[in-house]
């Protein structure tokens, strides 16, 4: 028996989500049924990050079990022929038997675009938030800034989170804006809660267009009540860019 390690890129559009729910189909499910289909045996993914329904990912990383004779680094060749075309295992190898993908510490990077213009643009519909207001970029830096380092992030996660303990260390949290009328809040962390990135850039827009001010924001972590901060921005501006393990895997 030996465990394998998948990074999976995928566009969220027509999942319901990474984790296996019985209301639609999942990232999970297509992988445990082509896994199995593949390897002939059971196959039990357990995935890094589990993204809401719309979300993308370009890292998202998962590990299982199992008996095949394939070698490791081969796998995701075989599975890519298999998958769905929005669906693509970008490498696939062996890992200690005790790497778990959620226990390991882990520094997981998210990307949520926001489309700033007033006319929208078709192709970039799936994977970028269209948001026709002006928003003010320096002001949403200087939120951001407030945002970085460990704070208990209760304001900033969904009221439905099952997590007990609220605070996150927020290594990076940053807002860059491209010539193509794209904005780009771009935050690392070691953790984050049930809906956290999404809320956040809910937050930055509102301060973006002056709803909130940037200096509100210590005044929002303070008051650890989910009200207090902006709205949930739309899942599909959302996008997982990857995984830093510190072990190396």
């Amino acid at each position: 028996m030996k465990r394998v390690k998948l990074v999976v890129a995928y566009e969220g559009t027509n999942y319901c989500g990474w984790q296996i729910q019985p209301n639609g189909i999942t990232i999970e499910e297509v992988l445990n049924r082509t896994l199995s289909e593949l390897l002939g045996e059971v196959i039990q993914v357990t995935g890094a990050s589990r993204t809401d329904a719309g979300v993308h990912s370009l890292g998202n990383v998962a590990v299982f079990d199992t008996d095949t004779r394939i070698p490791p680094e081969k796998i995701c060749y075989a599975l890519n022929q298999r998958l769905p075309e929005d669906i693509v295992v970008q490498n696939s190898c062996q890992v200690p038997e005790d790497f778990h993908p959620r226990r390991c510490y882990s520094e997981k990077t998210y990307e949520y675009r926001i489309l700033n213009r007033k006319i929208p643009v078709p192709t970039l519909r799936r994977d970028t938030y269209f948001y026709y207001r002006d928003l003010n970029l320096e002001n949403m830096q200087k939120a951001a800034a407030f945002l970085q380092g460990e704070h208990d992030f209760r304001s900033f996660c969904s009221v439905k989170t099952s997590a007990e303990n609220t605070v996150r260390n927020l290594l990076s949290c940053t807002v860059e804006k491209s010539r193509d009328s794209i904005l780009t809040i771009r935050v690392t962390g070691t953790g984050f809660l049930y809906n956290m990135v999404r809320i956040i850039a809910g937050t930055l827009i509102a301060v973006g267009v002056g709803e909130l001010a940037p200096e509100s924001i210590p005044e929002i972590l303070q008051k650890k009540d989910r009200n207090a901060a902006g709205p949930t921005a739309p899942a599909h501006g959302l996008t997982m860019i990857g995984i830093n393990y510190g072990g190396g895997n």
